[in-house]
C-alpha cells in the first residue's frame, strides 16, 4: 500500500517541476517581446528628429515667423509660416551660414550651394542649389506658408552636402526668377533664422 501511494506523490512532484518550467519559460518568452517591442519603439523614436526656429525681421521689415524642420526615415520636411510680409509672391531659401547678426541679413552668406550648382528653381536639369526652396505667396493681411519636403537634405547628419545644420533660413521682399546668377534677384533679406542644434 506503501508503494501504490509513493508512485502517485512522486509522478504529482514530477508534474509539478515541468509546470514550473513551463511557466518559467513563458514568462521568460513574455518579457523577451516586451523587451523586443520597447526595442523597436525606441529605434522608430530615434528616426524622427525635429527642431524648430522663431524668424527674426532684417532691412527693416515686420517679417516675423516659424520655421520646423523635421526628419524621418532618410526625408526632412520643413514647415513654416510667416508675418508681416508685403502681399504677393516672396522667395525662400537657405544661405550658407547660420549668421543673423547683420541687420540686412547679408551675414548669412550666399544660398548654400555644397554641390557648386548654378542657381535653378528645385529638381532644375540645368543644376539648382540645395538652398534653392522657391517661392510662396503671402495674402493680404502679410501672411504666407510654406511647406517643403526632400530627402536632399538632413538633420545633423556626416554628409556636408545634406545637412542643414549650421545654415540659415532667409525670405526675401520679391521673386526669385530662377535665372539670374547666383541668386534669382530676389531682392532684400526681409527675415532671418539661423539653423542651429
Amino acid at each position: 500500500m506503501k508503494k501504490v501511494i509513493k508512485l502517485p506523490l512522486a509522478a504529482l512532484a514530477l508534474f509539478a517541476v515541468f509546470s514550473c518550467k513551463e511557466v518559467k519559460k513563458e514568462t521568460n518568452d513574455a518579457a523577451n517581446e516586451v523587451e523586443e517591442t520597447m526595442e523597436e519603439m525606441t529605434m522608430e523614436e530615434e528616426e524622427v528628429e525635429s527642431v524648430k526656429f522663431m524668424m527674426e525681421p532684417k532691412s527693416d521689415s515686420d517679417v516675423q515667423g516659424e520655421v520646423t524642420f523635421t526628419e524621418e526615415n532618410g526625408e526632412v520636411k520643413m514647415m513654416a509660416s510667416f508675418t508681416g510680409l508685403s502681399e504677393g509672391e516672396h522667395a525662400i531659401h537657405i544661405h550658407e551660414k547660420a549668421d543673423c547678426s547683420a541687420d540686412d541679413g547679408t551675414s548669412t552668406g550666399g544660398h548654400w550651394n555644397p554641390t557648386n550648382e548654378p542657381h535653378g528653381k528645385w529638381g532644375a536639369s540645368e543644376g539648382y542649389h540645395k538652398g534653392d526652396i522657391g517661392n510662396f505667396i503671402a495674402d493680404a493681411d502679410g501672411n504666407g506658408m510654406v511647406e517643403f519636403s526632400t530627402s536632399e537634405w538632413c538633420i545633423g547628419c556626416d554628409d556636408p552636402n545634406k545637412n542643414i545644420v549650421g545654415k540659415a533660413v532667409i525670405v526675401h521682399q520679391g521673386t526669385d526668377d530662377f535665372t539670374s546668377q547666383p541668386s534669382g534677384a530676389a531682392g532684400a533679406r526681409v527675415s532671418c533664422t539661423g539653423i542651429i542644434q
